[in-house]
């Protein structure tokens, strides 16, 4: 403790003396030091905070920029959905209405000309020769990976000359009728925004280094229009994923802008899994996105409305109405238990904690050397040596519950695992199910980059878009599949694809035409 009045100096002798002089100098020396680094510490808060109220306004251009987006998407969606209720002719003039007048693409662009020849040889009607009266030519803005190109389509026009009779071929389908944008740059404008998590205005400045002009309004044009014609593709896979005996689920939040206020709101991205690869099932992986623009439960009921099975989840209040009617059963996370004793043993180097974790451990030994075999298998060994692993640890919470303060961190990771036991320990009777919810997780991370990188949507339509394709692009990653291939090769062929068939373009029915995703180096 340090003095607060000095000696007598009268009564010390000359060593004392010297002793208090040296020690008054180390502690003048200790402040000074103290208050260099506080005023380094202040300097530098200072800096930070100015840095902050620079990036806010760079945080509203931005987000004003996603809401402009989401106004021009829903509008082309929009337009889209009313061309499909018009007749050809109309739907047609409807569009060329709707549209601004458009630029010329750039002359400097490689051209790549696709030429579409009648399939008549002669005159339909007279069966005379026909000869070349001119031809039709539009051009499409193409996209292959690093470079644009233009297409140019041209349609001869073959007059007969006998009967003045015109043929000539149907104009290619496009991916948004009249559009500019053909397949392959659709798809990666797409996998940009919602893969790359590249807002569109950021999009747009790329590709004006290109050389290419092309408006953010454009752009939004092209994404509402493509999840509008992918929505029955998508509502093909939310059929298949619910189509199932067990899926995992999981929830996030995510920032949307409030219409009119200028601030956002927490929405919810919610996440359903199919995969039963673990269990040796060798039926196709994949993952439904679903937005809301709150956490109410009432959402995931209505999701599951169909769904018979059981759903392997974290504890979210939300489900407990789901599983009180008998028609879906819970089965609880083994790494939500262990990562609250994990966070405990990082902060406070709890004993009880570790053993925790190394108990827990044991059960996952166990689940790493059965994966991939059959749910029969797995359900021998579970029962075998896990079940003897979960009746040790149980008694063990349990006396560590009597020892502990009702209140403590411990205590209340303790009782979670206790109270959800039942849920927990579901899984050694099933061998279809996993030991944890994990499948749901990481389908989960995409959305998280992309969080950290921009507001998520501008407005709640947004986020039903963004889930939309998500569904699609985390689809084609459980499945292997480069996702921008993929949408390139749906965009190409969805157009011109009966209804009645829309299931042969998930991703597990077109692999084999596809190239493999090529993994980013670690």
């Amino acid at each position: 403790m340090v003095a607060t009045t000095l000696p007598d100096l009268n009564t010390l002798d000359r060593e004392a003396l010297k002793t208090l002089l040296v020690a008054t100098h180390e502690r003048l020396l200790s402040r000074e030091s103290e208050i260099e680094h506080l005023k380094l510490l202040i300097a530098k808060l200072r800096r930070m905070q100015f840095g902050r109220r620079s990036e806010r306004v760079q945080r509203q251009i931005e987000q004003l920029e996603l809401r402009l987006e989401d106004l021009e998407a829903r509008k082309a969606q929009q337009t889209s959905q009313a061309q499909s209720r018009l007749p050809t002719t109309a739907a047609a003039n409807l569009l060329i209405a709707s549209k601004p007048s458009r630029r010329p693409l750039a002359e400097h662009l490689p051209r790549e000309t696709q030429t579409y020849e009648p399939q008549e040889r002669v005159c339909p009607d007279c069966g005379s020769a026909l000869r070349r009266l001119g031809e039709d030519v539009s051009e499409m803005l193409e996209y292959v990976p690093a470079r644009f190109k233009v297409i140019r389509q041209v349609r001869p026009k073959l007059s007969c000359s006998g009967c003045e009779r015109i043929v000539q071929a149907l104009a290619p389908s496009r991916p948004i009728e009249r559009g500019l944008a053909g397949p392959g740059l659709l798809a990666h404008v797409l996998v940009s925004k919602y893969a790359d998590h590249l807002p569109l205005y950021r999009q747009a400045e790329m590709y004006a280094r290109e050389g290419v002009d092309l408006e953010r309004s454009t752009l939004a044009d092209w994404v509402g229009g493509a999840a509008d014609l992918l929505k029955p593709l998508v509502e093909a896979l939310r059929r298949y994923v619910f189509d199932c005996g067990k899926l995992h689920a999981d929830d996030t939040p995510v920032p949307v802008l409030a219409p009119g206020t200028g601030k956002t709101k927490t929405g919810r991205l919610w996440t359903y899994v199919r995969d039963d690869r673990p269990a040796g099932d060798k039926a196709a992986p994949a993952v439904w996105f679903a937005y809301s623009p709150d956490r109410k439960g009432e959402h995931p009921q209505q999701h599951l409305r169909d769904f018979r099975g059981t759903l392997q989840a974290d504890a979210y209040a939300g489900f407990n109405q789901i599983y009180e009617k008998g028609l879906i059963q819970e089965a609880a996370c083994w790494a939500h238990v262990r990562r609250k004793f994990y966070e405990l043993q990082q902060a406070h180097a709890s004993p009880i904690a570790t053993e925790a974790i190394e108990r827990i451990g044991e059960l996952y030994g166990i689940e790493r050397e059965i994966r991939g075999h059959p749910p029969e298998e797995r359900r021998e060994v579970r029962n075998a040596r896990a079940r003897l692993v979960l009746e040790s640890l149980h008694e063990w919470l349990e006396g560590c519950l009597a020892k502990l303060s009702r209140k403590s961190d411990t205590t209340a990771a303790v009782r979670y695992a206790l109270t959800h036991w039942d849920a927990l320990v579901r899984y050694c009777n099933d061998g279809r199910l996993e030991i944890d919810n994990n499948a749901a997780e990481r389908a989960l991370r995409a959305v998280a980059l992309g969080r950290k990188n921009y507001l998520f949507a501008g407005s709640d339509a947004g986020g039903e878009r963004a889930a939309a394709i998500y569904s699609l692009i985390g689809s084609a990653k459980l499945n292997g599949l480069d996702p921008e291939a993929y949408l390139r090769e749906v965009l190409t062929r969805i157009a011109d694809h009966p209804i009645s068939r829309i299931e042969e373009l998930l991703p597990w029915n077109i692999a084999a035409s596809l190239p493999p995703a090529i993994e980013p180096a670690a």
